[in-house]
């Protein structure tokens, strides 16, 4: 009697199920593996796999302090006092810093804070942030070897630049964040009239409009962070940085990083919400999470040699450290 497969045809005539009748009933073959060229070269040993060029990329590893039952709703992510006790530390600092910047600022931040043209302030406070203060005795040394004048048209040499642990320069893009600035704010009108934007917008909405429109190659969340703090603490545009914008942050921004693990959250949305109200709980400014991030993620962070002081002479005063502490929990 004839047979049918599943495909409702004759199973000697159907092409799928009449191929695989003839290589169930073929007899097994054994296959003999003939070694390589580089098998027999060895004596018959084989060689251990070549490993793949390195990407690069440099994974950023932060040290754990132990489990000690710690917890606290401004931290969901902390499981550590000593990690929260770092984070006070940074905090403090980071708060006095930006009070430091609208009250009594030092090095460059002072010229630009005093300057008469604020043109010329804008252009030396964009500078700072695109190399960044360096880390050591003196911050200002590479902004000041390499800074030009707005009016002068020119763009800073950049070649043997030196620059601070949150610099926007990459030899590969040279100069073309610059570049794209001077264009930018020439099209606007100027600078300080490109950063206020209408006169119809809140201070919040003026923020975040500048953060957007400063998305200049290279020119990361950070940095445009830091210019418009800047700009804002040393009086060239009123601003409210009333967010880190960590939804802009790199999969290799300490900042993010810190953020994710602090608040123990990764969705953009609720790390904004998060942020907020550790600020508002701890009674700093949101802009002071930035700094105090960036230093809480150090492996040396909670040292007051091996912080990064990003040009600040401030001093953690005692007392708000040890408020800090108390509002979370210590």
């Amino acid at each position: 009697m004839p047979t049918f497969c599943r495909h409702n045809r004759l199973v000697e005539n159907c092409p799928i199920c009449s191929k695989k009748d003839r290589v169930s009933s073929s007899p097994s073959r054994s296959v003999e593996r003939r070694p390589s060229r580089a098998e027999s070269a060895s004596g018959g040993r084989t060689r251990a796999p070549r490993k793949s060029a390195s990407s690069g990329m440099t994974v950023r590893r932060m040290a754990r302090a132990a489990d000690d039952g710690y917890e606290h709703d401004l931290v969901p992510g902390l499981r550590s006092s000593v990690d929260a006790g770092r984070l006070a530390d940074e905090l403090a600092f980071s708060a006095a810093r930006v009070r430091e910047l609208s009250e009594a600022p030092p090095g460059l931040y002072a010229e630009v804070a005093s300057a008469d043209d604020r043109e010329e302030a804008a252009w030396l406070t964009f500078l700072i942030a695109f190399l960044s203060p360096l880390a050591g005795d003196d911050p200002w040394a590479g902004v000041s070897a390499v800074r030009t004048s707005w009016a002068s048209g020119e763009i800073p040499s950049l070649e043997g630049v030196q620059a601070g642990p949150r610099n926007a320069y990459d030899a590969r893009r040279g100069d073309a964040a610059l570049v794209a600035y001077r264009a930018w704010a020439q099209r606007l009108g100027g600078q300080i009239t490109a950063l206020a934007g209408e006169e119809s917008w809140t201070l919040q909405h003026r923020y975040d409009r500048a953060f957007e429109r400063l998305g200049l190659p290279g020119f990361g969340r950070s940095q445009r962070m830091e210019f418009l703090v800047l700009a804002h603490h040393l009086g060239l545009v009123e601003l409210d940085p009333w967010t880190l914008h960590l939804s802009a942050a790199t999969a290799t921004d300490p900042v993010g990083i810190a953020a994710k693990r602090l608040l123990g959250i990764g969705d953009p949305v609720l790390l904004q919400r998060r942020q907020r109200e550790l600020a508002h709980g701890v009674d700093v400014p949101v802009e002071a999470l930035d700094l105090a991030f960036f230093n809480w993620s150090a492996p040396a962070a909670g040292d007051g040699d091996e912080r990064y002081r990003a040009g600040s002479q401030a001093e953690i005063d005692p007392d708000e450290r040890e408020r800090i502490a108390r509002a979370l929990g210590l």
